[in-house]
């Protein structure tokens, strides 16, 4: 570390130090410096300290340390003003290093470091005076630990040893009482085996006899065992036919009942349907009444055909949800990457389903909706909106199979009406006695 040249001969400044500062007097010179930093206006600080103004003197020493080391050390004017600083707070100090004559009971670093900073005439000599002093300080703790260490190590030996000649001693003891209490188990155990090997010659006699009853009893067991089986496997077999007859009955009367009950309600709201639309009288038909004329005020079938529908138009969608117990299933995918296909597709999802609750809601109509899942990452967590039934197709299954399901489950007569542009999709379902409608149609009813 060189610090520039910036005095006369007779200032120390021009004094240069060949050795880095000890770790001891850079630590004090930093907070020397952090503490006369707050004194100085942001002008007179260098400009890569200014950025440090506002840190508390603690703050600002432990991230700005180095920065103020070297401002202090290239910067001569930034150092005469921490000198003033310094003098200000330290004038005895301060005072002492100009006249040459360092206090005596001053802490050696505390002394370098000012002498660093004031860099009085000798300062170099201070500086490593200082820096020699803490190497002897800290080769002196450094032994005295070392001592302090030997000496618990030595106490923790003796104490070690100790514990082992006690725990030698009661090995000993009792080991000499293992081999005594082993000789008497050796006893016991040759009288034992010779014990043993008369109950084994009375044992393997037993064997034998047993061994023929238990041959003969097997042979029975076996036979019943295998007649036993025969007869529950047959019983399973009865069981399960039964049920499954039982359950063939059930499942057919109850999804026939359900399918005549649907047509059931579907004849009978069409035929009120029928009766508001027409407005039968509640008299009977006059004979004058089935000749072929027109009346005044009725209309011809000109007028008729004026009133047609584009097949393009909403209308119609409104006039086939209006039939009774009409149920409308939608493409879900087909529809909404007709209307908007840029959404991701749980946004697509989330606007298709509100907007068919609405539809639901003033219609009245049942309104289904299919989604593929193929499409699916992971399962969809999402509650269904109101009078709409959200279904996925199975894996291996297309949302295309799916819907042509769902027609074939309705009974024949009931209005099932499927809004998709999949070509495949409306030839199948027409066959299937259901109307197609585009998806350009039912976005154009939602809208």
């Amino acid at each position: 570390m060189v610090e520039t040249t910036g005095g006369g001969p007779g200032d120390g400044t021009a004094e240069v130090l060949d050795r880095p500062l000890p770790d001891g007097v850079r630590r004090r010179v930093v907070q020397i410096v952090s503490d006369g930093f707050g004194g100085l206006t942001l002008a007179e600080l260098p400009a890569q300290l200014r950025q440090y103004a506002r840190f508390a003197p603690n703050r600002r020493a432990k991230f700005a340390g180095n920065a103020m080391a070297a401002a202090l050390e290239t910067d001569t004017l930034f150092r005469q003003r921490i000198g003033e600083k310094l003098r200000e707070a330290q004038p005895e100090l301060a005072g002492a290093l100009d006249s040459g004559s360092p206090p005596p009971a001053a802490d050696p670093l505390d002394v370098a470091a000012a002498a660093y900073v004031l860099r009085p005439t000798g300062w170099v000599k201070l500086v490593a005076a200082a820096g020699e002093e803490a190497q002897r300080a800290d080769a002196e703790r450094a032994d005295e630990e070392s001592r302090a260490e030997l000496e618990r190590l030595r106490e923790e030996l003796d104490r070690a040893r100790e514990q082992t000649r006690s725990e030698t001693e009661r090995l000993r003891a009792e080991l000499d009482a293992a081999k005594k209490e082993a000789e008497s188990l050796h006893r016991k155990l040759r009288a034992a085996l010779s014990d043993v090997k008369r109950g084994e010659a009375a044992l393997r006699k037993l064997q034998g006899e047993m061994e023929a009853g238990r041959t003969e009893g097997q042979a029975q067991v076996s036979a019943a065992e295998s007649e036993s089986r025969r007869l529950k496997a047959r019983l399973g077999e009865v069981e399960a036919a039964l049920e499954a007859s039982r359950r063939a009955a059930r499942e057919g009367r109850s999804v026939e009942d359900m399918r005549l009950r649907l047509l059931l309600d579907t004849v009978l709201d069409a035929a009120q349907g029928l009766r508001r639309e027409l407005a039968l009288p509640p008299v009977s038909m006059r004979p004058a009444e089935t000749v072929d004329a027109v009346e005044p005020g009725r209309m011809t079938p000109k007028d008729i055909a004026a009133r047609a529908l584009s097949e393009n138009d909403p209308a119609i969608l409104n006039q086939l949800l209006a039939l009774p117990q009409a149920h409308l299933v939608v493409d879900g995918y087909n529809v909404t990457k007709t209307g908007y296909p840029q959404m991701p597709l749980e946004k697509q999802r989330l606007r298709l389903l509100g907007q068919l609750s609405q539809l639901a809601a003033q219609t009245g109509a049942e309104v289904t909706c299919v989604f593929d899942g193929a499409e699916l990452a992971a399962p969809v967590l999402l509650a269904p909106p109101r009078g709409v039934r959200v279904l996925f197709s199975k894996p291996g299954v297309t949302a295309d199979e799916l819907i042509r399901q769902l027609v074939r489950a309705e009974p024949p007569g009931r209005p099932v009406i499927v809004a998709s542009t999949d070509r495949e999709v409306a030839d199948g379902v027409a066959k299937a006695g259901a109307r197609p409608v585009a998806s350009a149609m039912l976005l154009k009813r939602l809208s």
